[in-house]
């Protein structure tokens, strides 16, 4: 990240790295058990916070993203079983969405972090469901109205833990990184408060192997601000008073596919991006 050296297969270099455990082998200083306290005892991911990094990380601009993502601005795992581009990978997993949660036109759908309202658009325009999505990103919210235009989608700038509706859906995609360790419990208590009791609710995260309520710093510094990977039992332990698991379904392999193809792209629009 410094430019002292360049890899051209970054993908591979970090799996060799994750492979030898290189990372355990680093010595621990103090900065590291502070960091680790502070997580413990702070809420990192506070609502006041959570608007800070929404403008730290999503109101980049538009453009930038525009270039990188897929033409639904999804910014999160594609779903590549059986895609050969970005683009279908990127729709197959909207549709996998869709059908897991099991849609039926009419419904009111709640979207958590709707981004760019790219599932917004294709579930009010594929399956004719009532959507409101919400977003702490003014530029997110920008794009995502002007993408709707039309449709039966409301879309609010809004924190999550201020919602106070009923739906027959709820899905949150690539979002609950943001939440933190300090909130998870108040999430699941959110999402059980607006869904009405035969309701069906998906969500979408990247997860990680170990439990740590610690921020990661190189996430924090590099990828999105205050960022936490939630565990199967940081899941778990947050969502049993208020959900039956049904599905538990790991895409994970594909965010190597999925991160090379943002790279291509990001790499192929560097000199429109640069002026």
């Amino acid at each position: 990240m410094d430019g002292w050296w360049d890899c051209e297969r970054l993908d591979i270099f970090f799996h060799k790295v994750l492979r030898a455990g290189l990372e355990n082998q680093l010595p621990h200083h103090l900065k590291d058990t502070l960091r680790i306290a502070g997580a413990r005892l702070f809420n990192l991911q506070s609502k006041k916070r959570s608007w800070i990094v929404g403008k730290e990380h999503y109101d980049l601009g538009n453009d930038l993203f525009s270039r990188m993502l897929d033409p639904y601005m999804q910014y999160s795992c594609a779903y590549w079983k059986e895609a050969q581009s970005l683009e279908e990978a990127q729709v197959a997993k909207l549709d996998l969405i869709c059908r897991k949660l099991q849609l039926e036109p009419g419904m009111r759908v709640l979207d958590i972090g709707c981004g760019w309202g790219g599932l917004a658009y294709y579930m009010a325009k594929n399956y004719h469901v009532s959507v409101v999505g919400v977003t702490i990103s003014a530029e997110q919210q920008k794009m995502a109205q002007q993408r709707c235009e039309g449709l039966d989608v409301t879309i609010l700038l809004q924190d999550y833990r201020d919602l106070h509706d009923q739906f027959d859906r709820i899905v949150s995609v690539g979002m609950f990184e943001h939440v933190g360790p300090k909130n998870y419990a108040t999430y699941f208590e959110v999402v059980d408060r607006n869904l009405k009791p035969d309701g069906r609710f998906l969500l979408h995260t990247i997860g990680s192997k170990k439990t740590d309520h610690s921020v990661d710093p190189w996430i924090n510094k590099y990828i999105f601000p205050n960022g936490c990977l939630p565990s199967v039992r940081h899941i778990a332990q947050a969502s049993e008073s208020h959900f039956v698991m049904e599905d538990w379904h790991n895409i994970g392999a594909d965010y190597d596919t999925t991160l090379m193809a943002w790279y291509e792209r990001f790499l192929a629009s560097w000199p429109d991006i640069r002026r």
